[in-house]
């Protein structure tokens, strides 16, 4: 049992080591600095809490350890996708997922910025180097025949990392990519003891015959988040359980009938979620009966030229670098009405209309037009003269069966 006494002097000890962060916050020089690269302010002050918090962190115990998030790739190369957190001893065994989840837990994260990662797949292994938002998101060489393979990230506490400019010239030599930013995000070493983090995920690789694929979005298309009114986001985002989100009526069972159909096709979900949200979106979707694939999300907090990031520019990036990256595949393109989706893919139609196949819009009832800022009566930007089957439904099962209709699919 805890004593009065030995409460009171942690919380001495509390009250000094706040003290402490304070003071080392006030001394922080915001000014850019070699390897920023001219950061945005609000990408320095960033800097500055995470290497502070991460600090105190690892005062206490906390080590470095790997996520690894679904990722693609095509012949002769995969992308690498992936983050590096801090955590405890404990955060590093293999341990079922709690059953209650809260998703502000998802936030309360602090990123591991210029930490060298080992990435192993198809029996061979190269080292990147994380962002400043403790991200790996880089392509490496390798030759993978097409289907799924298994990535595995791990960071050894044992070796040194990098210092960034050795690392930025061994990258111009072989396989280590530095970013940017070694020492704002927290990166120190992680000290002998710390327990080696590994992290696995799935990579599906794309061959070069022609096929098709499924493009998702996932906010009120796979599962109700009425987004993106700032009250309702915050609420389902952070406080919810994430055992209490509910899968859009049919999703599912229309995202299996087209890997049915077409076995081996990629099914990719984009979003403007963060990427802190990946692991209960991944576990959502294989509960929800969705079939897995890469989730391109985007980074919550400042970018290194602003406050806030863009979420439809973040979307049309995604849709272009998939053009360029894949050329042999040609996609069905499923959203919703609520946001920008029909707009986006409609831009995307226009400008490659090759590259599309099929466009389905789930419509938002008039409640939820409303819970997200919408109108009530709100209908798809569906072009005058679609080059494409285009269809709206209420959930998955009118979208298929429209599909159906328009030969996108084909019954039995």
């Amino acid at each position: 049992m805890i004593t009065p006494d030995a409460r009171r002097a942690r919380r001495v000890e509390l009250r000094q080591e706040a003290r402490r962060n304070y003071e080392q916050l006030r001394e922080v020089d915001l000014q850019s600095r070699p390897g920023e690269h001219s950061l945005h302010r609000a990408a320095r002050i960033e800097n500055a809490l995470k290497g502070v918090v991460g600090s105190g962190l690892r005062r206490r115990g906390y080590h470095a350890f790997a996520l690894a998030f679904p990722g693609y790739g095509g012949p002769g190369w995969v992308r690498v996708l992936g983050r590096v957190l801090l955590g405890r001893d404990e955060a590093a065994k293999d341990v079922p997922a709690p059953v209650s989840v809260r998703g502000w837990r998802n936030f309360l994260t602090v990123p591991v910025a210029g930490q060298a990662v080992h990435v192993r797949i198809g029996g061979q292994e190269r080292v990147l180097v994380t962002d400043r938002g403790g991200y790996l998101d880089q392509v490496i060489d390798v030759d993978l025949p097409p289907g799924e393979h298994e990535i595995t990230l791990s960071v050894d506490p044992g070796g040194p990392d990098p210092a960034p400019d050795a690392a930025a010239d061994e990258a111009a030599d072989e396989v280590l990519e530095v970013v940017a930013d070694d020492t704002e995000g927290g990166a120190e070493l992680a000290p002998e003891a710390a327990v080696r983090r590994v992290g696995t995920a799935r990579v599906v690789v794309v061959g070069p015959q022609p096929q098709l694929g499924l493009l998702s979005d996932i906010d009120d298309t796979v599962v109700v988040t009425r987004l993106p009114r700032p009250l309702i986001a915050a609420w389902n985002s952070f406080v919810i359980d994430e055992r209490a989100r509910v899968p859009v009526n049919g999703m599912a069972e229309l995202y299996q009938q087209f890997v049915e159909e077409n076995p081996g096709s990629p099914v990719v979900y984009l979003s403007t979620g963060a990427w802190n949200a990946a692991p209960t979106l991944v576990r959502f979707l294989s509960r929800s009966g969705y079939p897995e694939g890469p989730l391109l999300l985007t980074d919550w907090g400042p970018t290194n030229t602003g406050w806030f990031r863009d979420g439809r520019a973040h979307k049309r990036g995604s849709l272009a670098r998939l053009v360029q990256e894949l050329p042999q595949v040609t996609w069905l393109l499923v959203g919703d009405d609520g946001q920008h989706d029909p707009s986006i893919y409609a831009e995307f139609l226009a400008a490659a209309p090759e590259r599309v196949a099929a466009v389905g819009i789930r419509r938002l009832t008039p409640a939820e037009q409303l819970l997200a800022g919408g109108h009530a009566l709100a209908s798809p930007s569906q072009p005058v003269d679609s080059e494409v089957p285009w269809v709206s439904g209420d959930n998955g099962y009118e979208l298929m069966h429209r599909w159906y209709r328009a030969g996108v699919l084909r019954r039995g």
